[in-house]
């Protein structure tokens, strides 16, 4: 039988060709449906309701978005599945099956998974999805899409690996040496040009090269009876949880009903 090799994708971001003009910025609260949450976009932060940042560093204009990790971390400690990483690249996530426990908020290297604490019946935890609907139809991203001077370019991945180690070879004098994401925790699907050092823009540089689940992984293998008892009652909770809200919901239902009747 013959097999399909998935193409993984993703994104280039060069600083240097960054002009601040948050069309990304914009793009990301349309597309995703975010209300605005700063009069001014260049100072806003990562939030429940703010996927994507423009930010000014060092006198550049940086982006700070999920980095959508070969081996995320976020999916690796997700103990219901909430979280997939997809083989074109996209680390998305349900809804449905959170049980709100927010290890994924916890074990992110970059900081991106976010909370949505003013809500209290059913907070969801939220971050970019690199626009997996429009990438599974074979789609740019809406960031890529509207950036007017090729800051940020989506493809594929192993392409646009080629094309920044291009740019640093024709261009030594203007690039770090370079391209962040390539072997970061194991490599991201979102990949960092410069002509500064990364770590003046606000990027870690104090992560391994090794994709964060195997360490954790290394550990946790010797340890299968906790694993697997952490396992059961995690999955206990989310049951437990699960089964109060349609309990509550019957309640409701019931009720009207009565109402209804009398």
């Amino acid at each position: 039988m013959d097999t399909q090799t998935v193409t993984k994708k993703g994104l280039l971001f060069d600083t240097t060709l960054c002009i601040g003009c948050g069309a990304c910025y914009g793009a990301c609260k349309e597309r995703n449906k975010l209300p605005r949450t700063n009069e001014n976009f260049l100072r806003d932060n990562l939030s429940a309701d703010t996927f994507t940042v423009v930010n000014r560093r060092n006198n550049r204009f940086v982006r700070r978005m999920c980095m959508h990790c070969n081996e995320p971390t976020c999916v690796s400690v997700c103990p219901v599945g909430a979280l997939v990483k997809s083989e074109q690249g996209p680390v998305s996530y349900d809804a449905s099956k959170c049980m709100g426990c927010r290890y994924c908020v916890q074990a992110c290297p970059f900081g991106v998974p976010q909370y949505e604490w003013d809500d209290p019946i059913t907070p969801r935890v939220r971050k970019c999805d690199l626009c997996r609907d429009r990438v599974a139809a074979g789609l740019a991203t809406a960031c890529a899409t509207v950036c007017p001077t090729g800051a940020t370019k989506f493809g594929n991945r192993d392409e646009l690996t080629a094309e920044a180690e291009a740019r640093i070879r024709a261009n030594p004098g203007r690039y770090v040496n370079h391209v962040y994401g390539v072997a970061e925790v194991g490599g991201t699907s979102v990949l960092l040009l410069s002509d500064v050092p990364f770590a003046t823009l606000g990027y870690r540089t104090d992560l391994l090269q090794a994709p964060l689940p195997h360490l954790t992984w290394n550990v946790l293998h010797k340890l299968p009876t906790v694993v697997s008892i952490g396992g059961v009652l995690m999955s206990g909770i989310w049951w437990i949880t699960k089964r109060r809200e349609e309990v509550k919901k019957a309640e409701r239902e019931a009720h009207s009903t009565e109402k209804g009747t009398n």
